[in-house]
C-alpha cells in the first residue's frame, strides 16, 4: 500500500519513491492472550512453592514445567507481538520469558527451597525495567501495564526475600503471584473475546492508538506506518 494521489511531483519529473513502494502488511492474530495464559500459569507454578502448597521435593518438577510450558508459550507470544508491530508488549513478553527461564533453571540448580543471593540480584535488576514497560505500557494498554506493575511487585518482594528478608515477604510473594494469576486470567478471557468478536466485551481500558487499532478504519491502521521499524531505513 502506499499513499495516495502522490506519483509524480510538481514538475512532472520521475515517480517519488512513495509511488514506487508497497508496505505489505501481514495479518496475524494477537498473541497477548497467549501471553497472558502464560504469565498466569507460571505464576501459580511459582505461588505453589512459594506458599508449600506442594511438598518442597516436588520443587523441581514445578520449574520444569515452567520451563517447557511458560517459557515457550511466553516467548512465541513476544515473538509475534514483534511481527503484530507491538512493539512495546513484545519487549515486556520477551523480557517476562527469559525471567521465568531465568528463575526455573537457578531453582533447579540449588538445593529446594535455598535462599538465592544471585536470585535476589537478579529480580532486582528486572523489577525497574518491569516498571518502565509499565509506564510504556499504561498510555494505551492499562490492562497490561497494571499486569507489570504487579509483576514488578512480586519481583521485588521474591528479590528481598533472597537477598535475606523475613519469611513473610516469601508468603507475600506468593500470595501476589494468586493475584496476578487471576487478573492474567481476566486479561486473556478479556482479549479473546475482542479478537473473536471484533469489538471489546470486557472492559480493558484500551487508550489511544491502542482504542483507534481495534475502533478505526484502515486508514488509522496505516497511520505512518512508513515511519515504524523494518519500513525506515534504520531503528
Amino acid at each position: 500500500m502506499s499513499p495516495a494521489a502522490r506519483t509524480y511531483d510538481t514538475a512532472g519529473g520521475p515517480p517519488r519513491p512513495e509511488a514506487l513502494t508497497r508496505i505489505m502488511l501481514r495479518p496475524l492474530a494477537s498473541s497477548l492472550p497467549l501471553g497472558f495464559f502464560a504469565f498466569g500459569t507460571g505464576s501459580v507454578l511459582l505461588s505453589a512453592t512459594q506458599l508449600h502448597w506442594v511438598p518442597l521435593d516436588q520443587t523441581r518438577p514445578l520449574m520444569l514445567l515452567v520451563l517447557v510450558f511458560v517459557v515457550p508459550l511466553q516467548l512465541l507470544a513476544g515473538i509475534f507481538a514483534f511481527l503484530a508491530r507491538d512493539g512495546g508488549a513484545a519487549t515486556a513478553l520477551s523480557v517476562l520469558g527469559c525471567t521465568w527461564a531465568g528463575t526455573a533453571l537457578v531453582t533447579l540448580s540449588g538445593p529446594p527451597g535455598q535462599r538465592s543471593p544471585a536470585m535476589a540480584v537478579f529480580l532486582l535488576s528486572v523489577a525497574p525495567l518491569m516498571l518502565v514497560l509499565c509506564v510504556a505500557a499504561l498510555r494505551g494498554k492499562p490492562l497490561f501495564g497494571v499486569l507489570l506493575l504487579i509483576g514488578a511487585g512480586r519481583f521485588v518482594l521474591t528479590g528481598v526475600y533472597d537477598a535475606g528478608g523475613g519469611a513473610v515477604l516469601l508468603a507475600a510473594a506468593g500470595w501476589t503471584g494468586v493475584a496476578l494469576a487471576s487478573f492474567a486470567l481476566y486479561g486473556g478471557l478479556a482479549l479473546l473475546l475482542e479478537d473473536g468478536a471484533q469489538r471489546t466485551v470486557l472492559p480493558l481500558g484500551r487508550r489511544g492508538r491502542a482504542r483507534t487499532s481495534l475502533q478505526g478504519d484502515l486508514g488509522h491502521q496505516l497511520d505512518q506506518a512508513e515511519r515504524e521499524a523494518g519500513v525506515r531505513r534504520q531503528l
